[in-house]
């Protein structure tokens, strides 16, 4: 059995983060559910920009649809926005209807694709919220998440979305603080739709990006603490993470039909040359989580990976290990709030390279 299909059986989703025509149209994604046991997918600025920028497989779309894009039609603040979620849709659209079998399987719990709201509207809240409704509808997929940042800005749009009965993946979240604040917003929709009357089930997942912490103190700690962060920090996410499960609050919603929001490890590819390339998946071996890996991280872990001991659902050593950091001067509330900030701005500048790039392919379709 490969280690994909035994972490699976243990009882974590293997989704894939990345998405491209190319993997759609020759059967490698098909291929990624058959035989690894990958069971969703995400997508983020810089997938869409490689993809679209890297040959010629969108030109065709990209040509077709620009003259009503260029008209003011579609969604989007300009014409190459509205290019790009024309062709996101199409490709996730594709990806959701191969995972529907695992979504019906699922009972509506796994088998979900993502796509993210503009980067550009992260301060943004009422624009976040109509255009969250407004891809989702587009979509026409139930297994489709909406990604929106767990910002400031970004909760009181996820509450709402929630609310409006779309499927939400909170994004850009680094710590068990912020996790807990997308956590609550996410029970305020549920919450909302209970008193309303609505169906209380509404999916979500809560991403939490891990790898980034290591990369950021990676020049600042002693060598013994190189590559500890980010398991630590995890480990107390899922202490977080199980105490909210075990909560009244969660158990009340649960008796009303809810199901819990899912907790999801992102950024799990290894940025460390010298670590283990699959260090990250490994490390979040857990029950009832998500974790999301690069295309690269799959097929290693796949290859050679190995399960040891899961995730303890107290956090484990965690706590000792953040003492470590702690009195190596790193302040990793402060760092939380850096890393937020520097990925929503990192976002944006993905996103307006990926604009770039679409305009440019427009020429060269065009030409």
């Amino acid at each position: 059995m490969k280690p994909t299909a035994k972490l699976n059986g243990l009882g974590q989703s293997l989704w894939l983060d990345n998405i491209t025509r190319t993997i759609l149209d020759d059967g490698t994604l098909k291929g990624y559910i058959d035989e690894l046991s990958v069971t969703g997918l995400t997508s983020n600025p810089t997938i869409f920009d490689n993809a679209i920028s890297g040959g010629n497989a969108y030109d065709g779309q990209i040509a077709e649809v620009g003259p009503a894009a260029e008209a003011g039609e579609g969604i989007g603040a300009n014409a190459a926005e509205r290019i790009f979620f024309e062709l996101a849709v199409s490709d996730l659209q594709r990806a959701t209807d191969l995972f529907a079998p695992v979504h019906a399987r699922s009972a509506g719990v796994d088998g979900f694709c993502s796509l993210e709201v503009s980067p550009l509207l992260a301060d943004d809240t009422e624009a976040t919220i109509e255009q969250a409704a407004a891809l989702h509808a587009k979509a026409e997929r139930e297994n489709l998440f909406i990604k929106i940042p767990g910002t400031k800005a970004g909760l009181p749009a996820i509450e709402e979305t929630i609310f409006a009965g779309v499927p939400v993946n909170v994004t850009l979240l680094f710590d068990a603080d912020q996790y807990l604040a997308a956590a609550d917003a996410y029970m305020k929709g549920i919450e909302r739709r209970i008193e309303a009357g609505l169906d209380p089930y509404v999916a979500s997942v809560a991403s939490i990006f891990m790898s980034r912490w290591d990369v950021a103190v990676a020049n600042d700690v002693p060598a013994e603490l190189k590559d500890r962060l980010g398991i630590a920090i995890g480990g107390r996410a899922y202490r977080a993470y199980n105490e909210l499960l075990a909560s009244e609050r969660v158990r009340r919603l649960q008796n009303e039909g809810a199901r819990p929001q899912r907790l999801l490890w992102a950024s799990t590819g290894t940025k460390d040359p010298e670590a283990s390339d699959t260090l990250y998946i490994e490390a979040f071996a857990s029950p009832f989580t998500v974790n999301t890996m690069p295309e690269n991280t799959l097929l290693a872990f796949a290859d050679h990976g190995e399960i040891g001991d899961l995730v303890a659902p107290d956090g484990g050593s965690a706590e000792l290990v953040l003492k470590e950091f702690a009195a190596a001067g790193i302040d990793v509330t402060a760092l939380a709030a850096q890393l937020q900030e520097e990925g929503k701005q990192k976002f944006v500048k993905s996103w307006e390279d990926l604009l770039k790039s679409i305009s440019s392919q427009r020429g060269v379709a065009a030409g």
